[in-house]
């Protein structure tokens, strides 16, 4: 009779291949204890040859231990070098991470504008809180920029943030427009500082070689 794939047992662990799970099943068969731990010694550098990338460490080592009492059934009774492994925590499932239940106000501004938000709200300095709804107010409109197109006006990102705080933060608008305070530092100012950085660094080096020479 043929031995084809379809009626040999299934392979527990394919990384290791039909030969070696053959030799685990005849340990299970070998009576004498001290010869049966001497082979399954032996097992375990087999399988670690087989697996030439596994690197020789304590943790692989217990791997290789755990691997072959996995392919045994756990019904291989030898002294290793590492206890048998409890076969409920080696196949317990992981438990399910739940979903978070948070409503997001303003998806487009995201839960972190949220966590920003309320612990604006725990800030007792006055000068931190406003420094706070400042920055939260420069985030808004970076991130309104970043999918929209259109300008979000400053007084739209103040009722935002009354929503989001639900009346608890107030910033003095009439200051926050006049200096622009919700605006976001533009990517073209600090390319122009960089710009007047280097030329002031290059006219320096003009100065000192003209006084060197």
């Amino acid at each position: 009779m043929h031995d084809y794939n379809t009626v040999r047992d299934n392979l527990t662990l394919r990384e290791y291949g039909r030969n070696i799970q053959k030799l685990v099943q005849y340990l299970k068969t070998i009576e004498d204890p001290t010869e049966r731990n001497k082979k399954a010694e032996v097992m375990t550098e087999l399988m670690r040859q087989i697996n030439p990338s596994i690197k020789d460490t304590p943790e692989i080592a217990q791997k290789l231990w755990d691997d072959m009492h996995i392919i045994a059934d756990f019904e291989l009774e030898v002294e290793g070098s590492f206890p048998k492994p409890d076969k409920e925590v080696i196949f317990k499932k992981p438990e399910r991470v739940p979903y978070s239940n948070n409503e997001i106000v303003f998806k487009h501004f995201g839960r972190n504008i949220e966590l920003l938000v309320d612990k604006a709200i725990t800030l007792e300095d006055p000068e931190e809180q406003e420094a706070a709804i400042i920055h939260i107010g420069k985030l808004m409109k970076t991130f309104f920029s970043s999918y929209n197109k259109d300008v979000m006006e400053d007084d739209v990102v103040y009722a935002n943030i009354r929503k989001l705080s639900k009346n608890r933060l107030d910033i003095d608008m009439a200051k926050v427009k006049e200096g622009n305070l919700f605006e976001p530092q533009k990517k073209e100012n600090r390319n122009r500082g960089g710009r007047n950085h280097r030329n002031n660094n290059n006219n320096r080096r003009g100065k000192f070689q003209k006084r060197k020479n």
